[in-house]
């Protein structure tokens, strides 16, 4: 927001959670009032008990980024979703066209609903081990896929991502991310997590299951709104739920920082606790990189 003062950007947020209504608290969403001083997209487009994908990510920000640049401005893609941001910038493979895919979706959706997402992750090892792997935190969104694809196209779905090469993207990007000491960070992490318990994010929960949506449903299926969940159940005392949060909040951390340590054109710049800092060492580089008609 600070770094929009200086420089003409809209934002396309990459944030797998930010996609869905009424969840604000446990997702860091910008306020109403900030995204009507930036412009926001991909930001509460989708319900509670919708899904969205990388694939779905990556064509809508295709098609606003030339937008975005037609009028002037700088598409600024923000957010820790690494697949959603590889997914622009490098494609997914193209699958082949499947006949009956609604069909088999509504099926899947039924038997995870009945049976669990323990016994479909199951059912995945055997058809798809090698996509089980990947999917090991049984993210019931992933698993639902995977199967779909194997049901619908008569492959895995990992054989089929080798089989079909992603596409060349129409643009090039900077990349730059910021870095924090490990120790500092998990601090960060565990004060938002305790901002966030004491700031509504459990009346939160409660409010979107009273709308009637399934505690299985996959907006509900956040670091954060799971052990909201648990503990409206009796399952989780308060102090239980608040700690588990923040573990499970580093351990995510740690697995976004393996994953984003593979692009090496990356440029890293040091976090600071004053976001005046950090929009400045941001600043510096962009105005680097930057076509000089945008930094008039």
């Amino acid at each position: 927001m600070q770094v929009a003062e200086s420089l003409p950007l809209e934002v396309v947020s990459a944030d797998s959670r930010q996609v869905y209504r009424y969840l604000d608290v446990g997702t860091a969403k910008p306020s109403r009032e900030e995204r009507q001083r930036v412009p926001h997209y991909c930001v509460d487009i989708r319900n509670p008990d919708e899904t969205y994908s990388a694939g779905e990510f990556a064509a809508e920000a295709l098609r606003l980024i030339p937008e975005i640049w037609k009028r002037g401005k700088l598409p600024c893609v923000v957010g820790g979703s690494g697949f959603y941001i590889h997914a622009l910038c490098y494609g997914l493979f193209e699958p082949p066209p499947v006949p009956m895919l609604a069909a088999i979706r509504r099926e899947l959706q039924s038997r995870m609903e009945r049976e669990g997402r323990e016994a479909l992750y199951a059912e995945l090892q055997r058809v798809d081990p090698v996509s089980a792997v990947r999917y090991a935190d049984r993210n019931p969104r992933r698993i639902l896929r995977a199967l779909e694809f194997f049901y619908a196209a008569g492959i895995p779905l990992s054989q089929a991502q080798q089989r079909y090469p992603p596409s060349e993207r129409p643009f090039i990007a900077s990349w730059i991310g910021i870095a924090w000491e490990r120790e500092r960070l998990y601090e960060r992490i565990n004060r938002r997590a305790e901002w966030m318990w004491h700031h509504g994010i459990v009346e939160e929960t409660a409010r979107v299951l009273e709308m009637g949506y399934s505690p299985e449903a996959p907006g509900l299926n956040t670091h954060g709104y799971r052990e909201c969940v648990a503990y409206l159940r009796g399952e989780l005392s308060a102090g239980e739920a608040l700690v588990l949060i923040q573990r499970r909040t580093r351990q995510y951390a740690k697995q976004q920082w393996t994953w984003f340590r593979r692009y090496k054109h990356l440029y890293w710049i040091p976090g600071s606790s004053d976001p005046a800092v950090t929009a400045d060492r941001l600043l510096g580089v962009l105005r680097d990189w930057l076509p000089k008609e945008l930094l008039a």
